[in-house]
């Protein structure tokens, strides 16, 4: 566990290495947060649940941070407002990386000395939760770039969503009783249980994502002009935002589609899956694609219970499940049957966010590889999309 924790810090520290102090305090929206936010809250996470429960002689390395990088873990005390995290020009980011350095030096030595259940519980938590912010730093430092006129480029070897592999058409499912959730060894957010069993019907999933060249498609069909193919609070959200397309594609002075990435802005490339699109996005373009392409008649998004019961299957003949795109679903974000939070201020983690959020599953080519599972459940308003995420067409069958 001292291995695994001082590699995931390191990780952290290694995807802000390519950027300036100037970078790391910006805040471009109130969803995103400053990567010095990012690099001060996952050290307050182990400052706040790990040493001051288990450090003998704990004292906190500055007793203010507790309310400044505090998130939204109202059992902890007050928080700082999160649209407000790119005023705080002080600290410093040299103080956050003083801060960072000396709660790892006490986290090893606790780490390196008997541990308990409990500790071993907060610490793989905590570990997880830094995966999480790994990924956020970079979508949220992805929307900060783009914001800047001069197209930056965060890192020339920055990862690529991966490909289809040539996969094409359907794989079909018989439907019947299924087990979705978390079963088994390992770790597991509370949200991804218990495990339990519902009926599918008979369906299809598409074998590949929905790609960049399926999606020019749509926007010279004009599938953002027209309200046929949009649920209602998705059509005034294009409206009133003026979507013409999906977030970092721009055009050139000729017409043709660029996209922002991290690693600056290249050309539309029509294989690539389709990324930074909204549910209301993705069902649109479902229903667009039934309506006007014979093979997929039927189309809409995929059930979380259809998408985890595929993945879960060896030779399902699904390409890009991970690596590429977190893939809207149909499915609310609600609690499975017999949920139960954790305790204490753990259980602030998951729960109180299951309404008006939909389910989103898979993983991008941001979310670290060993963050990734079949059961894992991720979640967003149907309107954001400046994470990393895509479609996976679906249809009944019979």
């Amino acid at each position: 566990m001292l291995h695994r924790f001082l590699t995931t810090r390191a990780r952290t520290l290694a995807l802000v290495a390519p950027l300036s102090d100037e970078d790391c305090q910006v805040q471009s929206m109130p969803d995103a947060s400053p990567a010095k936010w990012h690099l001060a809250h996952t050290t307050w996470f182990f400052e706040t649940f790990v040493l001051e429960a288990h450090e003998r002689g704990f004292r906190p390395f500055e007793p203010a941070f507790r309310v400044l990088f505090n998130s939204y873990y109202n059992t902890v005390g007050d928080k700082h407002p999160r649209p407000q995290r790119g005023l705080v020009t002080r600290p410093g980011l040299a103080t956050v990386r003083a801060y960072r350095a000396q709660v790892d030096e006490r986290m090893a030595r606790l780490l390196d000395g008997p541990r308990t259940p409990a500790l071993d519980h907060m610490v793989e938590l905590g570990l997880q939760h830094e995966q999480q912010h790994q990924e956020l730093l970079l979508t949220d430092l992805l929307h900060l770039l783009s914001c800047n006129p001069l197209g930056p480029v965060y890192d020339a070897d920055a990862p690529l969503p991966a490909g289809s592999g040539g996969a094409e058409g359907w794989a079909t499912f018989d439907g019947g009783i299924v087990e979705i959730g978390h079963g088994g060894p390992g770790f597991c957010f509370d949200n991804e249980q218990p495990r339990h069993r519902t009926l599918l019907e008979p369906h299809a999933l598409a074998r590949r994502l929905v790609d960049e060249g399926d999606w020019r498609a749509f926007i010279d069909d004009g599938g953002y002009r027209d309200p046929r193919w949009w649920l209602s609070a998705g059509w005034d959200w294009v409206q009133q935002q003026h979507i013409e397309a999906p977030l970092h594609w721009r055009q050139d002075g000729d017409g043709a589609w660029q996209v922002f990435t991290l690693r600056g802005l290249r050309p539309l490339q029509a294989a690539s899956p389709v990324l930074h699109i909204s549910c209301y996005e993705a069902d649109a373009y479902a229903r667009w694609r039934a309506a006007t392409d014979a093979t997929c008649a039927g189309a809409r998004l995929p059930t979380e219970a259809e998408w985890e019961s595929a993945a879960a299957r060896s030779g399902s003949g699904l390409a890009q499940c991970t690596g590429a795109a977190w893939q809207w679903t149909a499915s609310p974000y609600v609690a499975y049957p017999g949920f139960k939070p954790w305790a204490g201020a753990a259980g602030e983690y998951n729960g109180k966010f299951m309404i008006n959020q939909q389910v989103l599953r898979g993983g991008s080519l941001a979310t670290p590889a060993s963050h990734t599972r079949p059961s894992y459940r991720n979640f967003f308003p149907a309107d954001a999309r400046w994470q990393f995420t895509g479609l996976r067409l679906a249809r009944d069958l019979g």
